[in-house]
C-alpha cells in the first residue's frame, strides 16, 4: 500500500493490507525497519482510523512549516 522513509533516523515504514482467506476482517500491517531491527504489528480498521486521526492532529499542531499544504484533513 505505502512505503516511506523517515528523514530523521532513516526508519523505513511500510503499510500493507492483510486479507484473510475465507472473508475474515482485513487488517493493516505496519512494518518499521530500523537498521537490522524490525517492528511489525497488525491493527483492525477502527484502531487504524483512531491512530490516523491522532497522527493528523499531532502533525497539524506542529509549526506550519512542518506540514505541507494539501495534506489530508
Amino acid at each position: 500500500m505505502e512505503k516511506m522513509t523517515s528523514p530523521l533516523g532513516r526508519q523505513v515504514i511500510e503499510l500493507q493490507q492483510l486479507d484473510h482467506a475465507g472473508g475474515g476482517m482485513s487488517l493493516l500491517r505496519t512494518r518499521i525497519r530500523e537498521g537490522s531491527r524490525f517492528t511489525v504489528f497488525e491493527i483492525d480498521p477502527q484502531t487504524a482510523l483512531q491512530w490516523g486521526e491522532a497522527l493528523v492532529r499531532w502533525a497539524r499542531a506542529q509549526p506550519t512549516t512542518a506540514v505541507q499544504a494539501g495534506d489530508p484533513a
